[in-house]
């Protein structure tokens, strides 16, 4: 069968991408471009308006982060992840360093359209490494994962950049990633002396995978039924945790003007953790496990929010109006909670609500890269709900065959 024949926006658009990464986006011009595509000026003129234009649909096209994504599964579990980590992301970058140090080092002069595009790129980008460190069940006192992804980041990215520029300031890149990670461990060895700690190993301390444990249906029915006996609060804080997915820490940031309503949808607005993270909107589903709470401007939440005074803002408040922070949310879920037993003898979690929300939605047919749009977390967290997803549908199937009559 003979190859698929590109359009000519796609020939434009791939031609760019080949000369910003050989030559830097200020050496090429649109003439180059245009012979590389088999194009004449005028036609890519009327696609893109300018170079600027054509950079900025470079930025948004370019399937920079499926190679970040394909590259960081290849080596999660190395012996050494933060070395790994740098390994992969110098290998990529270094494919087209002139593009990274005309991004970067040109930034200042790009419209600003395009300055937000490269801002998405590089949020995205920490957000994929945020996942390879969580997947590597990584910790490092002091510093947050999202903080030691930002870090990473931007040291890796500031080598290349002078790397290209005026030949780095190291020797080769292996000197670069042993300094790299000698910086981490001795940063760790500080910490650990500080409190007092003598059992160190690595810069980073690795820890068991966490299996995916999402909750059956009987258990989420039996918290929301408490829940409700408990209070309105409790009952519109676990309709959150399990309609919509987020995090108690989410829970606890989350104010009014972040929830709407309307007949045809329920959103609620989370706003990034940190700097790093990406602000993201999720929907807050009527149907649970098979059972429905409400409509979308009549539920637990809303209904909750009702009984609150225009002044406060917070939508999990103490009982003077000041808002719950994490701690007490948690305070509440494990008053819920203290009834349910699972099969390792505790109650259920708060993040088990999460990960029942995610197999839910994986288990209805939602894809992957939709999910991790709405979760906030990368492809490679979810990798583990996707095979437990399949698990549950094979477990399903199973004994769907085993109720057919013979």
């Amino acid at each position: 069968m003979a190859e698929k024949r590109l359009s000519s926006r796609e020939r434009i658009v791939k031609s760019a991408l080949e000369l910003f990464a050989q030559q830097g986006t200020t050496a090429t011009t649109t003439k180059e471009i245009a012979e590389r595509a088999g194009v004449n000026e005028v036609t890519l003129f009327r696609q893109f308006g300018s170079k600027q234009g054509l950079l900025l649909s470079v930025l948004k096209e370019a399937p920079v982060l499926e190679k970040m994504q394909a590259a960081l599964s290849e080596v999660v579990g190395a012996n050494q992840p933060l070395t790994a980590y740098g390994e992969t992301i110098l290998e990529l970058l270094t494919q087209a360093p002139e593009l990274v140090r005309s991004l970067i080092g040109e930034s200042g002069q790009s419209p600003i359209e395009n300055r937000q595009a490269l801002g998405q790129v590089l949020q995205q980008a920490n957000l994929q490494a945020v996942g390879y460190l969580r997947s590597a069940q990584v910790r490092w006192p002091g510093m947050s994962v999202e903080a030691i992804a930002t870090l990473l980041n931007t040291l890796v990215i500031g080598h290349i950049v002078l790397a290209a520029s005026s030949g780095g300031l190291w020797q080769n890149q292996q000197d670069f990633l042993t300094m790299l990670n000698e910086l981490f461990r001795q940063q760790h060895l500080q910490e650990e002396s500080i409190h007092g700690q003598s059992e160190v190993s690595s810069p980073l301390t690795v820890q068991p995978h966490e299996a995916v444990i999402d909750l059956p249906a009987e258990v989420v029915r039996s918290l929301f039924q408490t829940a409700k006996k408990q209070g309105p609060q409790e009952y519109a804080l676990v309709y959150v945790l399990f309609g919509a997915g987020i995090t108690l820490e989410e829970a606890a940031a989350l104010t009014s003007p972040c929830v709407f309503a309307s007949k045809s949808q329920h959103l609620l607005t989370i706003a990034g953790s940190n700097a790093s993270a990406i602000q993201r909107q999720v929907p807050v589903n009527r149907w649970i496990m098979g059972n429905r709470y409400g409509t979308y401007l009549k539920n637990p939440l809303t209904q909750w929010l009702k009984t609150q005074s225009d002044e406060q803002t917070a939508v999990f408040v103490l009982a003077d109006g000041k808002a719950l922070e994490t701690e007490g949310l948690l305070a509440l879920w494990d008053a819920i909670a203290a009834g349910t037993t699972m099969s390792a003898g505790s109650p259920a979690t708060p993040f088990q609500a999460r990960q029942t929300w995610c197999i839910e939605l994986l288990m209805k047919g939602m894809s992957l890269e939709n999910l991790s749009i709405l979760s906030g977390m990368s492809l490679i967290e979810l990798e583990p709900y996707a095979r437990r997803a399949k698990e549950k549908a094979a477990l399903e199937q199973a004994l769907a065959i085993d109720q057919k009559k013979t």
